[in-house]
């Protein structure tokens, strides 16, 4: 049998797509022949309702781990993104002894420290990138400032958590997209996830600005 699918043969969309994750969660559900099956297993016996039961706890008792996971693989993005935030402000404060540094960055800084969690991880993010951005121009109209020992391990520092980040959000996405995934496996999980009114999650995506900058010509 051929493939459906063959890059080789197969029709060309030459102009390319932007792709775009779709803001939406989608709520578990279940029909009536979820309803039948779980009491035709009442029906035909004590142990099959008994045993089909206790795979429903165990199911239960999975998602909620998956469901924590998911929570501390957030917090983990959230962390090193506050990480970076303290690195970015020392470089900062460094810089301003140096140069007159633009106050705006100060403020930004300030805004990003205030506890507010009020915001999105991409809104969040996004802004990281701002302060970076200014920091990293201060750097490269004053090229002596490389020199600068504390300045160049802050910066290194830096470049580490932008590391350590983009591996924590492939990590909460990994997780995000292993429950997506079982809460639609039939029948224990889903059926559990629909009972208690489980949703799909949304994984971590880039923002519009973020993908903005990313057609710029940077050379």
């Amino acid at each position: 049998m051929a493939n459906e699918l063959d890059e080789k043969t197969g029709v060309v969309y030459e102009k390319g797509r932007d792709i775009h994750v779709i803001d939406q969660q989608i709520q578990v559900k279940v029909g009536a022949g979820s309803i039948v099956f779980q009491v035709l297993l009442w029906v035909l016996g004590i142990l099959p309702g008994i045993i089909f039961l206790f795979m429903k706890i165990n199911a239960g008792n999975y998602l909620s781990k998956l469901q924590q996971k998911v929570q501390h693989d957030a917090s983990q993005i959230d962390n090193y993104l506050e990480q970076r935030v303290v690195i970015l402000q020392n470089v900062a404060k460094l810089l301003d002894k140096a140069i007159d540094l633009d106050k705006s960055t100060f403020s930004d800084i300030a805004a990003l420290r205030s506890g507010n969690r009020a915001n999105s991880l991409n809104n969040v993010a996004t802004k990281v990138e701002d302060v970076n951005t200014k920091i990293n121009f201060a750097v490269e109209r004053y090229p002596d400032l490389k020199a600068h020992q504390e300045i160049a391990d802050a910066m290194q520092q830096n470049s580490y958590l932008q590391k350590e980040i983009t591996a924590a959000r492939e990590t909460y996405n990994d997780t995000v997209n292993q429950w997506n995934r079982d809460i639609f496996s039939w029948p224990t999980k889903m059926i559990v996830a629909s009972k208690r009114g489980y949703t799909t999650r949304i994984p971590f995506t880039a923002s519009s600005e973020i993908k903005e900058r990313s057609r710029e010509v940077f050379f």
